[in-house]
Protein backbone atom coordinates (compact mmCIF):
# COMPACT_ATOMS: atom_id res chain seq x y z
CA UNK A 1 0.00 0.00 0.00
CA UNK A 2 1.59 3.71 -1.39
CA UNK A 3 2.25 6.21 1.44
CA UNK A 4 -0.33 8.95 1.13
CA UNK A 5 0.72 13.07 0.35
CA UNK A 6 -1.45 15.97 0.45
CA UNK A 7 -0.36 18.79 -1.51
CA UNK A 8 -2.46 21.99 -0.47
CA UNK A 9 -1.70 24.28 -3.49
CA UNK A 10 -4.11 26.90 -5.24
CA UNK A 11 -2.61 27.11 -8.33
CA UNK A 12 -4.06 24.34 -9.78
CA UNK A 13 -0.99 23.87 -12.86
CA UNK A 14 1.54 23.86 -9.85
CA UNK A 15 -0.62 21.30 -7.94
CA UNK A 16 -0.93 19.07 -10.72
CA UNK A 17 3.04 19.27 -11.45
CA UNK A 18 3.49 18.35 -7.78
CA UNK A 19 1.31 15.11 -7.57
CA UNK A 20 2.38 13.88 -11.23
CA UNK A 21 6.10 14.57 -9.39
CA UNK A 22 5.47 12.56 -6.65
CA UNK A 23 3.27 9.80 -7.81
CA UNK A 24 5.99 8.67 -9.98
CA UNK A 25 7.96 7.70 -7.34
CA UNK A 26 5.55 5.91 -5.40
CA UNK A 27 2.98 7.88 -3.43
CA UNK A 28 -0.71 8.11 -3.53
CA UNK A 29 -1.20 11.59 -4.10
CA UNK A 30 -4.20 14.11 -3.27
CA UNK A 31 -4.27 17.74 -4.14
CA UNK A 32 -6.89 19.68 -2.50
CA UNK A 33 -7.12 23.46 -3.94
CA UNK A 34 -7.67 25.32 -0.27
CA UNK A 35 -7.67 25.03 3.18
CA UNK A 36 -11.51 24.28 3.30
CA UNK A 37 -11.59 21.23 1.02
CA UNK A 38 -8.48 20.51 2.76
CA UNK A 39 -9.91 20.79 6.22
CA UNK A 40 -12.73 18.06 4.71
CA UNK A 41 -10.42 15.91 3.39
CA UNK A 42 -8.71 15.84 6.99
CA UNK A 43 -11.64 15.79 9.65
CA UNK A 44 -14.49 14.38 7.71
CA UNK A 45 -13.27 12.08 5.61
CA UNK A 46 -10.46 11.10 7.82
CA UNK A 47 -7.54 11.05 5.17
CA UNK A 48 -4.52 10.14 7.46
CA UNK A 49 -1.27 11.06 5.34
CA UNK A 50 2.02 10.56 5.74
CA UNK A 51 3.29 14.02 4.45
CA UNK A 52 1.31 17.24 3.66
CA UNK A 53 3.26 19.62 0.90
CA UNK A 54 1.70 22.99 1.46
CA UNK A 55 1.31 26.56 0.46
CA UNK A 56 1.40 29.15 3.33
CA UNK A 57 -1.17 31.62 2.41
CA UNK A 58 -4.23 30.02 0.40
CA UNK A 59 -7.08 32.32 -0.35
CA UNK A 60 -9.22 31.53 2.62
CA UNK A 61 -6.42 31.37 4.89
CA UNK A 62 -2.97 30.51 6.40
CA UNK A 63 -2.34 27.00 6.44
CA UNK A 64 -0.60 27.06 9.80
CA UNK A 65 -3.99 27.60 11.35
CA UNK A 66 -5.03 24.23 9.93
CA UNK A 67 -2.34 22.66 11.08
CA UNK A 68 -2.82 24.16 14.24
CA UNK A 69 -6.11 22.32 13.98
CA UNK A 70 -4.12 19.47 13.24
CA UNK A 71 -2.47 19.17 15.98
CA UNK A 72 -4.94 19.96 18.66
CA UNK A 73 -6.51 16.58 17.44
CA UNK A 74 -3.68 14.51 17.61
CA UNK A 75 -3.15 13.61 14.26
CA UNK A 76 0.20 12.65 13.18
CA UNK A 77 2.55 13.69 9.82
CA UNK A 78 5.26 15.30 8.70
CA UNK A 79 4.22 19.40 7.00
CA UNK A 80 6.28 21.19 4.85
CA UNK A 81 5.43 24.57 3.93
CA UNK A 82 6.19 26.32 0.51
CA UNK A 83 5.96 30.11 0.20
CA UNK A 84 6.52 33.09 -2.00
CA UNK A 85 7.29 35.50 0.78
CA UNK A 86 6.88 33.98 4.40
CA UNK A 87 8.77 35.74 6.81
CA UNK A 88 10.45 34.81 10.35
CA UNK A 89 7.68 35.11 12.29
CA UNK A 90 5.63 32.66 10.24
CA UNK A 91 8.76 30.31 10.14
CA UNK A 92 8.95 30.47 13.70
CA UNK A 93 5.00 29.80 14.44
CA UNK A 94 6.07 27.25 11.52
CA UNK A 95 8.37 25.47 13.77
CA UNK A 96 6.84 25.59 17.03
CA UNK A 97 3.82 23.78 15.79
CA UNK A 98 6.41 21.20 14.23
CA UNK A 99 6.71 21.46 11.01
CA UNK A 100 9.23 19.34 8.74
CA UNK A 101 10.35 22.25 6.71
CA UNK A 102 9.74 25.49 5.63
CA UNK A 103 10.81 26.16 1.84
CA UNK A 104 10.21 29.46 -0.42
CA UNK A 105 9.34 29.43 -4.03
CA UNK A 106 10.78 28.21 -6.26
CA UNK A 107 11.64 25.52 -5.24
CA UNK A 108 14.10 22.83 -6.93
CA UNK A 109 12.48 19.76 -7.53
CA UNK A 110 15.79 17.43 -6.70
CA UNK A 111 15.95 19.41 -2.83
CA UNK A 112 11.99 19.28 -2.22
CA UNK A 113 12.07 15.27 -3.50
CA UNK A 114 14.99 14.89 -0.68
CA UNK A 115 12.88 17.25 2.00
CA UNK A 116 9.88 14.74 1.18
CA UNK A 117 12.04 11.61 1.52
CA UNK A 118 13.43 12.78 4.74
CA UNK A 119 9.88 13.67 5.82
CA UNK A 120 8.70 10.24 4.69
CA UNK A 121 11.00 8.69 7.50
CA UNK A 122 10.29 10.62 10.19
CA UNK A 123 6.69 10.22 9.84
CA UNK A 124 7.19 6.56 9.53
CA UNK A 125 8.90 6.45 12.56
CA UNK A 126 6.42 8.26 14.39
CA UNK A 127 3.73 6.30 13.30
CA UNK A 128 5.38 3.10 14.44
CA UNK A 129 5.71 4.45 17.85
CA UNK A 130 2.11 5.43 17.52
CA UNK A 131 1.37 1.84 17.07
CA UNK A 132 2.96 0.39 19.98
CA UNK A 133 2.03 3.11 21.93
CA UNK A 134 -1.72 2.02 21.24
CA UNK A 135 -0.89 -1.92 21.19
CA UNK A 136 0.78 -1.12 24.91
CA UNK A 137 -2.25 1.15 25.94
CA UNK A 138 -4.65 -1.95 24.95
CA UNK A 139 -2.52 -4.67 26.09
CA UNK A 140 -2.26 -3.10 29.83
CA UNK A 141 -6.26 -1.64 29.88
CA UNK A 142 -7.03 -3.19 33.35
CA UNK A 143 -8.74 -5.93 32.04
CA UNK A 144 -5.08 -7.06 31.68
CA UNK A 145 -5.34 -8.02 35.02
CA UNK A 146 -7.48 -11.73 34.23
CA UNK A 147 -9.85 -13.15 36.63
CA UNK A 148 -13.38 -13.56 37.75
CA UNK A 149 -12.53 -13.84 41.24
CA UNK A 150 -13.76 -11.16 43.90
CA UNK A 151 -10.46 -10.73 44.96
CA UNK A 152 -9.59 -10.22 41.10
CA UNK A 153 -12.73 -7.80 40.15
CA UNK A 154 -11.43 -5.73 43.64
CA UNK A 155 -7.94 -5.16 41.94
CA UNK A 156 -9.86 -4.36 38.56
CA UNK A 157 -12.05 -1.92 40.04
CA UNK A 158 -9.30 0.15 42.64
CA UNK A 159 -7.40 0.33 38.71
CA UNK A 160 -10.34 1.82 37.17
CA UNK A 161 -10.09 4.25 39.34
CA UNK A 162 -6.85 5.42 39.31
CA UNK A 163 -6.55 5.93 36.27
CA UNK A 164 -8.79 8.17 36.20
CA UNK A 165 -7.40 10.27 38.60
CA UNK A 166 -3.21 12.67 38.17
CA UNK A 167 -1.56 10.62 41.68
CA UNK A 168 1.04 11.32 42.78
CA UNK A 169 2.79 8.52 44.23
CA UNK A 170 1.27 4.44 45.06
CA UNK A 171 2.53 1.91 46.75
CA UNK A 172 1.59 -1.43 45.41
CA UNK A 173 2.25 -4.73 47.91
CA UNK A 174 1.85 -8.30 47.32
CA UNK A 175 3.83 -11.13 47.14
CA UNK A 176 6.91 -12.03 44.44
CA UNK A 177 5.27 -13.10 40.87
CA UNK A 178 1.54 -11.92 41.65
CA UNK A 179 1.27 -9.12 39.84
CA UNK A 180 2.67 -5.79 40.90
CA UNK A 181 4.75 -4.69 37.65
CA UNK A 182 1.82 -5.48 35.81
CA UNK A 183 -0.50 -3.68 37.81
CA UNK A 184 2.22 -1.32 37.51
CA UNK A 185 2.45 -0.79 33.79
CA UNK A 186 -1.60 -0.90 33.71
CA UNK A 187 -1.31 2.45 35.97
CA UNK A 188 1.29 4.10 33.42
CA UNK A 189 -0.63 2.96 30.14
CA UNK A 190 -3.96 3.78 31.33
CA UNK A 191 -3.70 7.24 33.19
CA UNK A 192 -2.81 10.51 31.82
CA UNK A 193 0.48 10.06 31.54
CA UNK A 194 0.36 6.86 28.60
CA UNK A 195 2.38 9.73 26.59
CA UNK A 196 5.19 10.24 28.99
CA UNK A 197 8.09 7.42 29.37
CA UNK A 198 8.01 4.29 31.88
CA UNK A 199 11.17 4.11 33.61
CA UNK A 200 11.12 0.78 35.48
CA UNK A 201 13.71 0.00 38.63
CA UNK A 202 14.60 -2.99 40.81
CA UNK A 203 16.05 -1.65 43.76
CA UNK A 204 17.03 -4.57 44.85
CA UNK A 205 19.29 -5.11 41.51
CA UNK A 206 21.09 -2.45 41.27
CA UNK A 207 24.44 -2.61 43.07
CA UNK A 208 24.26 -0.72 46.59
CA UNK A 209 27.72 2.08 45.33
CA UNK A 210 25.66 2.65 42.02
CA UNK A 211 22.27 3.13 42.96
CA UNK A 212 23.00 6.85 44.16
CA UNK A 213 24.02 7.54 40.63
CA UNK A 214 21.21 5.66 38.86
CA UNK A 215 18.47 7.44 40.47
CA UNK A 216 19.32 11.10 40.55
CA UNK A 217 22.64 11.01 37.72
CA UNK A 218 26.32 13.07 38.20
CA UNK A 219 28.33 14.89 36.63
CA UNK A 220 31.42 14.49 34.70
CA UNK A 221 33.98 13.71 37.01
CA UNK A 222 31.85 13.18 40.32
CA UNK A 223 33.20 10.30 41.21
CA UNK A 224 36.46 7.56 39.79
CA UNK A 225 35.10 6.44 36.44
CA UNK A 226 32.13 9.64 36.02
CA UNK A 227 33.83 10.64 32.36
CA UNK A 228 30.22 12.27 31.18
CA UNK A 229 27.01 13.49 32.63
CA UNK A 230 24.54 11.30 32.92
CA UNK A 231 20.78 11.95 33.57
CA UNK A 232 19.72 9.49 36.71
CA UNK A 233 16.57 7.47 36.34
CA UNK A 234 14.18 9.62 38.11
CA UNK A 235 15.24 12.33 35.74
CA UNK A 236 14.33 10.66 32.81
CA UNK A 237 10.80 9.81 33.79
CA UNK A 238 9.87 13.03 33.78
CA UNK A 239 6.51 13.75 32.27
CA UNK A 240 6.27 9.59 33.43
CA UNK A 241 6.11 7.28 35.22
CA UNK A 242 8.66 5.91 37.96
CA UNK A 243 8.40 2.61 38.84
CA UNK A 244 10.50 1.58 42.04
CA UNK A 245 10.00 -2.22 42.52
CA UNK A 246 11.48 -4.05 45.53
CA UNK A 247 11.48 -0.60 47.48
CA UNK A 248 12.58 -2.13 50.60
CA UNK A 249 15.72 -2.68 49.80
CA UNK A 250 16.96 1.14 49.42
CA UNK A 251 19.11 2.10 52.06
CA UNK A 252 17.68 4.63 54.90
CA UNK A 253 20.21 7.40 53.11
CA UNK A 254 18.58 6.59 49.64
CA UNK A 255 15.24 6.80 51.25
CA UNK A 256 15.35 10.17 52.82
CA UNK A 257 17.18 11.55 49.05
CA UNK A 258 14.23 9.97 47.73
CA UNK A 259 11.55 12.13 49.96
CA UNK A 260 12.98 14.70 49.14
CA UNK A 261 13.16 14.39 45.38
CA UNK A 262 9.17 13.25 45.23
CA UNK A 263 8.38 16.40 48.06
CA UNK A 264 10.03 19.09 45.83
CA UNK A 265 9.76 17.27 42.82
CA UNK A 266 13.16 18.44 42.10
CA UNK A 267 17.12 16.41 41.94
CA UNK A 268 20.45 16.88 42.21
CA UNK A 269 22.77 14.90 40.44
CA UNK A 270 26.12 13.35 42.13
CA UNK A 271 28.56 16.37 42.00
CA UNK A 272 26.33 18.60 40.83
CA UNK A 273 25.81 22.42 41.88
CA UNK A 274 22.20 23.04 41.05
CA UNK A 275 18.68 20.89 41.33
CA UNK A 276 17.17 20.00 38.34
CA UNK A 277 12.76 20.45 38.32
CA UNK A 278 11.33 16.91 37.66
CA UNK A 279 7.66 16.44 37.02
CA UNK A 280 7.05 12.27 38.17
CA UNK A 281 4.16 9.71 38.99
CA UNK A 282 6.08 7.33 41.61
CA UNK A 283 4.17 4.21 41.94
CA UNK A 284 6.88 1.77 43.97
CA UNK A 285 6.04 -1.96 45.11
CA UNK A 286 7.16 -4.25 47.50
CA UNK A 287 7.00 -7.48 49.25
CA UNK A 288 8.26 -6.74 51.83
CA UNK A 289 6.14 -6.10 55.45
CA UNK A 290 6.98 -2.20 55.70
CA UNK A 291 5.42 -0.90 58.54
CA UNK A 292 7.65 -4.28 60.47
CA UNK A 293 10.36 -2.43 58.64
CA UNK A 294 9.40 0.85 60.57
CA UNK A 295 8.83 -0.75 63.56
CA UNK A 296 12.69 -1.91 63.32
CA UNK A 297 14.20 1.16 62.16
CA UNK A 298 15.18 -0.18 58.78
CA UNK A 299 12.29 2.07 56.45
CA UNK A 300 11.59 5.39 57.28
CA UNK A 301 8.37 6.41 57.81
CA UNK A 302 7.80 9.58 56.31
CA UNK A 303 9.23 8.19 52.97
CA UNK A 304 6.08 5.05 53.23
CA UNK A 305 3.48 7.36 54.31
CA UNK A 306 4.25 9.69 51.11
CA UNK A 307 4.07 6.89 48.91
CA UNK A 308 0.77 5.20 50.22
CA UNK A 309 -0.71 8.11 49.41
CA UNK A 310 -2.85 5.20 47.95
CA UNK A 311 -2.15 1.75 48.43
CA UNK A 312 -2.98 -1.40 46.43
CA UNK A 313 -2.77 -4.64 47.43
CA UNK A 314 -2.27 -7.42 44.67
CA UNK A 315 -3.78 -10.62 46.44
CA UNK A 316 -1.65 -14.30 45.99
CA UNK A 317 -3.09 -16.97 43.75
CA UNK A 318 -3.67 -19.30 46.49
CA UNK A 319 -6.45 -17.16 47.08
CA UNK A 320 -8.37 -16.86 44.16
CA UNK A 321 -8.03 -20.12 42.62
CA UNK A 322 -10.76 -19.76 41.04
CA UNK A 323 -9.12 -17.45 38.63
CA UNK A 324 -6.58 -20.33 37.40
CA UNK A 325 -9.34 -21.29 34.61
CA UNK A 326 -9.21 -17.82 32.99
CA UNK A 327 -5.42 -17.81 33.72
CA UNK A 328 -4.43 -21.25 32.20
CA UNK A 329 -5.86 -21.11 29.13
CA UNK A 330 -4.37 -17.01 28.29
CA UNK A 331 -0.85 -18.59 29.43
CA UNK A 332 -1.84 -22.19 26.69
CA UNK A 333 -3.03 -19.23 23.99
CA UNK A 334 0.61 -17.23 24.40
CA UNK A 335 2.82 -20.41 24.14
CA UNK A 336 1.05 -21.85 21.76
CA UNK A 337 1.53 -18.92 19.34
CA UNK A 338 5.14 -18.41 20.65
CA UNK A 339 6.22 -21.94 20.01
CA UNK A 340 3.61 -23.17 17.32
CA UNK A 341 1.83 -25.64 19.22
CA UNK A 342 -1.53 -26.46 19.36
CA UNK A 343 -2.23 -27.61 22.45
CA UNK A 344 -6.24 -27.26 23.46
CA UNK A 345 -7.52 -29.33 25.76
CA UNK A 346 -6.61 -29.89 29.40
CA UNK A 347 -7.53 -33.05 31.55
CA UNK A 348 -10.02 -32.58 34.81
CA UNK A 349 -7.15 -34.52 36.69
CA UNK A 350 -5.03 -31.64 35.57
CA UNK A 351 -7.41 -29.00 36.58
CA UNK A 352 -7.75 -30.76 40.30
CA UNK A 353 -4.34 -30.53 40.65
CA UNK A 354 -3.80 -27.11 40.09
CA UNK A 355 -6.21 -26.44 42.26
CA UNK A 356 -4.63 -28.39 45.42
CA UNK A 357 -1.70 -26.58 44.76
CA UNK A 358 -0.71 -23.41 47.26
CA UNK A 359 1.54 -21.58 44.15
CA UNK A 360 4.20 -19.90 46.61
CA UNK A 361 5.18 -18.32 43.26
CA UNK A 362 1.90 -16.95 42.44
CA UNK A 363 1.08 -15.98 38.87
CA UNK A 364 4.60 -15.97 37.66
CA UNK A 365 5.30 -19.58 39.10
CA UNK A 366 2.31 -20.63 36.79
CA UNK A 367 3.45 -19.16 33.79
CA UNK A 368 6.55 -20.92 34.25
CA UNK A 369 4.33 -24.46 34.55
CA UNK A 370 2.06 -23.38 31.72
CA UNK A 371 5.35 -22.52 29.42
CA UNK A 372 7.14 -25.76 29.78
CA UNK A 373 3.95 -27.90 29.63
CA UNK A 374 3.30 -26.32 26.22
CA UNK A 375 6.85 -26.66 25.21
CA UNK A 376 6.67 -30.23 26.29
CA UNK A 377 3.45 -31.50 24.75
CA UNK A 378 3.24 -34.05 22.01
CA UNK A 379 -0.04 -33.02 20.90
CA UNK A 380 -3.33 -31.62 21.81
CA UNK A 381 -3.00 -32.74 24.88
CA UNK A 382 -1.61 -30.41 27.83
CA UNK A 383 0.79 -33.17 29.46
CA UNK A 384 -0.23 -33.75 32.95
CA UNK A 385 3.45 -35.48 33.31
CA UNK A 386 5.26 -31.97 33.00
CA UNK A 387 3.36 -30.52 36.12
CA UNK A 388 6.21 -30.78 38.76
CA UNK A 389 3.69 -30.44 41.46
CA UNK A 390 4.37 -32.52 43.74
CA UNK A 391 7.36 -32.29 46.12
CA UNK A 392 6.17 -28.70 45.81
CA UNK A 393 2.57 -28.72 47.16
CA UNK A 394 2.08 -29.76 50.98
CA UNK A 395 4.99 -29.50 53.53
CA UNK A 396 3.39 -32.42 55.70
CA UNK A 397 4.08 -35.26 52.67
CA UNK A 398 6.47 -37.45 54.01
CA UNK A 399 8.22 -38.33 50.70
CA UNK A 400 8.19 -37.92 47.22
CA UNK A 401 7.01 -40.33 44.93
CA UNK A 402 9.70 -41.97 42.22
CA UNK A 403 12.28 -41.07 44.77
CA UNK A 404 13.65 -44.63 47.00
CA UNK A 405 16.70 -45.25 49.26
CA UNK A 406 18.96 -48.47 48.64
CA UNK A 407 21.39 -48.56 51.57
CA UNK A 408 23.86 -45.37 51.58
CA UNK A 409 22.40 -44.67 48.13
CA UNK A 410 18.99 -42.43 47.30
CA UNK A 411 17.69 -43.51 43.69
CA UNK A 412 16.06 -40.42 41.52
CA UNK A 413 14.28 -40.84 38.50
CA UNK A 414 15.78 -38.67 35.54
CA UNK A 415 13.12 -39.01 33.37
CA UNK A 416 10.96 -35.98 34.01
CA UNK A 417 8.96 -37.26 36.49
CA UNK A 418 9.66 -35.21 38.97
CA UNK A 419 11.65 -31.87 39.56
CA UNK A 420 15.00 -30.60 40.82
CA UNK A 421 12.87 -29.16 43.89
CA UNK A 422 11.75 -32.51 44.76
CA UNK A 423 15.09 -34.01 44.18
CA UNK A 424 16.84 -31.52 46.77
CA UNK A 425 13.87 -32.29 49.13
CA UNK A 426 13.43 -36.60 48.85
CA UNK A 427 17.84 -35.78 49.59
CA UNK A 428 17.51 -34.00 52.75
CA UNK A 429 14.02 -35.92 54.21
CA UNK A 430 16.24 -38.75 53.93
CA UNK A 431 19.76 -37.36 55.24
CA UNK A 432 17.49 -35.95 58.03
CA UNK A 433 15.69 -39.09 58.93
CA UNK A 434 19.50 -41.26 58.93
CA UNK A 435 20.57 -38.38 61.43
CA UNK A 436 17.55 -38.25 63.68
CA UNK A 437 16.34 -35.18 62.64
CA UNK A 438 19.44 -33.01 63.81
CA UNK A 439 20.32 -29.82 61.45
CA UNK A 440 23.78 -29.60 62.91
CA UNK A 441 24.82 -33.04 62.62
CA UNK A 442 23.03 -33.49 58.80
CA UNK A 443 24.79 -30.10 57.85
CA UNK A 444 28.21 -31.96 58.87
CA UNK A 445 27.01 -35.06 56.32
CA UNK A 446 25.69 -33.41 53.48
CA UNK A 447 29.20 -30.53 53.83
CA UNK A 448 27.20 -28.03 54.24
CA UNK A 449 26.25 -24.88 56.88
CA UNK A 450 23.84 -25.47 59.70
CA UNK A 451 22.59 -22.11 58.05
CA UNK A 452 22.38 -23.67 54.47
CA UNK A 453 20.47 -26.32 55.76
CA UNK A 454 17.87 -24.58 57.83
CA UNK A 455 17.24 -22.40 55.23
CA UNK A 456 16.50 -25.20 53.09
CA UNK A 457 14.36 -27.17 55.99
CA UNK A 458 12.37 -24.08 56.63
CA UNK A 459 11.65 -23.70 52.51
CA UNK A 460 10.73 -27.28 52.14
CA UNK A 461 8.43 -27.30 55.81
CA UNK A 462 10.47 -30.47 57.10
CA UNK A 463 11.13 -31.44 60.63
CA UNK A 464 13.69 -30.98 62.38
CA UNK A 465 15.13 -31.76 66.34
CA UNK A 466 16.87 -28.12 66.91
Amino acid sequence: MSDTLLVIEDEALLGAELCDEFAGTGWDTVLAADLAEAERLLFERNLEPLVVVSDMNLPDGNALDLLEKVRKKGLSGEWIFLTAYGGVPESVRALKLGAYDFLEKPCDQERLQIVVAGARRSARAQRRLQDEERVRGSRYSPSAFIGHSDAAKEVREMLIRLSRVPFSALLITGETGTGKGLVARILHYGGSRSGGPLVEVNCAALPRELIESELFGHEAGAFTGARGRRRGLIEQASGGTLFLDELGALELELQAKLLKAIEDRRVRRVGGERELEVDVQVVAATNQNLEAGIAHGEFRADLYHRLAVFRLEVPPLRKRKEDLEDLVPVFIDEFNARSGQQVEAVAPSVWQRLGNYEWPGNVRELRNLVERCVLLADGPVFPERWLHLNGQVSPEADSVPGARAEGDRICLPLDGSISLDEMERSILTEALARNDDNVSLTARVLGTTREKLRYRVQKYGLKTTD
